[in-house]
């Protein structure tokens, strides 16, 4: 009889629902499994009785183990977890920075004024006045919002064809009408970002991955950290980047395309920067490696590790080893020791730092540098009229993300790749690289048909006047350094200059009886520039001549369209200077379709006088 019950526990054990997780349902289960195997111990499983009180305290029991087993499940995975420390954990896991109250940008126009002087024939400002505003120089807004410079603004630079970068015009004139004294402006990219320094002293202990906390709130970024030696340490991604990307001026030819150049260097001293979104306090991690090895003790011997065995010749103890010996590896830097630590940094940002256009006129905290032969009445002078103006409003500050904002963030995150695998990866690096290395305008991408790992990178440019040029030297090695770093071993990018097209369009119409024929031509004229539009071409992308003839037909008092061409222009027409490329456009038809040749860009170069209508 025994066994039979046993045999039948042992059944019903193995059918037990895990189901029923809350209190009612634990403590129901639990009286029927009594009044089914305990009946003829226990006759009185009722809420009084002794049986009732130890069903209810193993339902509680259950309830709160079902609870917590289903919180601490739910906090693994980003969509379900609650807890904003476990959320700062999946986010940071998913590879998403989370950052502070955002700074607004602004681009400011600084003007001042400087005597004029005579060379070649021409009134000109003269050179030795004009001053460089440094970085740091700092704005206020009318709602007490402060503003810093970011780069330096050179008044005294000059392009490639010796003039002034600066726009300049004539402030005040003698007696003869000449001028005495120019106006001149130059506009900066400012930030709501303040910066600030602290100082750490490091002992002379190693500490593998040493963290330092700073005391400024909502930074958005680490401009300089440089230690007693002079060593200067970048912010990575990760302890495993050994190399970053730095800014060098460039000097060459095409500096007024391509202000700086990007340079590959190695950071053996290098940190990581981590930012509780609960207490807006950033953290700073070093390197885990030792400056005390060698060049080439990259990785640590793990056979160092085994211990000789001194005088013992049969037996010996167990004896216990630190792993943490395996990651005495400079691969992932070098921790700071026995020095100090200039922390240089940016903070603050909010919505309230959008402010409007015409709100920041103040010079709070002006930096300059003057020629050393510049006499200090002229310093004086000049200083004492620079003024400052926003034309724009400011943009881009934002408040912390919340939570529901860091989920999402996260997950869109999982879907993206820092490394280039397809076209779109490709074109999106292109596009994104910032823009003092030089700025893309359209980019095409297509396979090498000679090579199927290798893809084509036609590239292109708009000079000042938003015409399409050839993108300078600087800028493609500038891209090959960038992009270098992001492609696959196997992969490789030719980067060629894309082929410009320019078109003529001729048409001829005719216009109903109460409708005049050259308010119609403009219309039209209007219509078509707007459609061929610089902004609204790609690399390779073709010309439909249905949606021209549209245009035109569409226009009101026209009845009917007498004739249509599209001809292609190149050389110097009219005392015009057009791309040298030609094509048949005749040959490139198919089907009311103008297909362009592999790698280039249609461009209409002159709207005025490359439409031509004519109405009968």
């Amino acid at each position: 009889m025994g066994s039979k019950k046993n045999n039948l526990k042992n059944l019903r054990s193995n059918q037990r629902s895990y189901l029923n997780k809350d209190f009612d349902a634990f403590r129901a289960e639990l009286t029927q499994y009594g009044q089914i195997y305990f009946k003829d111990k226990i006759n009185d499983f009722t809420e009084n009785g002794l049986a009732g009180l130890f069903i209810e305290m193993a339902a509680y029991i259950g309830d709160n183990m079902s609870f917590y087993l289903d919180h601490q499940f739910n906090e693994l995975d980003i969509v379900t977890a609650v807890e904003s420390s476990n959320i700062e954990r999946l986010v940071r896991g998913a590879g998403v920075q989370i950052q502070g109250a955002a700074p607004s940008t602004v681009d400011i126009s600084f003007y001042l004024e400087a005597p004029a002087q005579l060379m070649n024939n021409e009134y000109v400002p003269k050179l030795s006045s004009l001053p460089i505003i440094r970085a740091g120089t700092i704005l206020s807004a009318n709602t007490g919002v402060k503003f810093e410079l970011y780069d330096d603004l050179n008044f005294g630079k000059k392009d490639s064809a010796g003039n002034f970068i600066a726009t300049y015009s004539t402030m005040k004139s003698d007696g003869s009408g000449n001028p005495t004294s120019f106006a001149l402006k130059l506009v900066g990219r400012c930030t709501s970002g303040i910066s600030m320094s602290e100082s750490f002293t490091i002992p002379d202990t190693f500490s593998p991955f040493r963290t330092i906390k700073l005391s400024g709130k909502n930074i958005s970024e680490i401009t300089s950290i440089r230690d007693s030696q002079g060593r200067d340490y970048y912010e990575v991604s990760s302890l495993t980047q050994d190399t970053v990307f730095k800014r060098i001026s460039n000097t060459g030819y095409d500096s007024d395309l391509v202000s700086e150049n990007i340079e590959m260097i190695p950071a053996p001293y290098r940190f990581v920067k981590t930012t509780s979104r609960r207490t807006g306090s950033t953290t700073i991690r070093f390197g885990g490696g030792s400056a005390e090895g060698t060049d080439d003790d990259a990785l640590p011997d793990p056979s160092d590790i085994a211990l000789p065995l001194y005088g013992k010749k049969k037996a010996f103890s167990r004896f216990t080893l630190d792993p943490n010996k395996l990651l005495l590896t400079r691969t992932l830097g070098i921790a700071p020791r026995n020095t100090t630590l200039s922390v240089r940094y940016r903070s603050g940002g909010g919505l309230s730092h959008n402010v409007s256009a015409g709100a920041i006129k103040t010079v709070s905290i002006l930096k300059t540098k003057f020629a050393s032969t510049t006499p200090s009445s002229t310093i004086a002078s000049v200083r004492g009229s620079v003024e400052a103006n926003n034309e724009n409003s400011a943009k881009g500050g934002e408040a912390a993300m919340t939570l529901n904002e860091l989920k999402s963030a996260a997950l869109a995150f999982r879907n993206s790749q820092s490394r280039i695998v397809t076209k779109a990866d490709l074109v999106a690096r292109i596009y994104t690289m910032p823009v003092n290395f030089g700025r893309v305008f359209r980019v095409g991408v297509r396979d090498n048909p000679n090579n199927p790992l290798t893809s084509v990178v036609a590239i292109i440019s708009r000079n000042s006047s938003g015409k399409l040029i050839v993108s300078p030297d600087s800028l493609k090695e500038n891209l090959r350094e960038y992009l270098n770093q992001y492609r696959l071993i196997s992969d490789a990018i030719d980067i060629v200059d894309a082929m410009v097209l320019n078109i003529g369009i001729t048409y001829s119409v005719v216009v109903d009886s109460l409708s005049n024929k050259t308010l119609t031509i403009q219309s039209i004229n209007s219509s078509i520039k707007k459609y061929m539009s610089l902004d609204n071409f790609q690399i390779d992308q073709p010309i439909v001549t249905a949606d021209l003839v549209n245009i035109i037909l569409n226009q009101q008092g026209v009845i009917s369209l007498v004739s249509f061409d599209v001809t292609n222009l190149s050389g110097t027409v009219n005392e015009r200077s057009y791309s040298n490329e030609s094509f048949s456009i005749a040959s490139h038809t198919d089907r009311g379709i103008i297909v362009p040749p592999p790698g280039s860009i249609i461009e209409l170069k002159y709207p005025d006088d490359d439409v031509n209508g004519s109405a009968r």
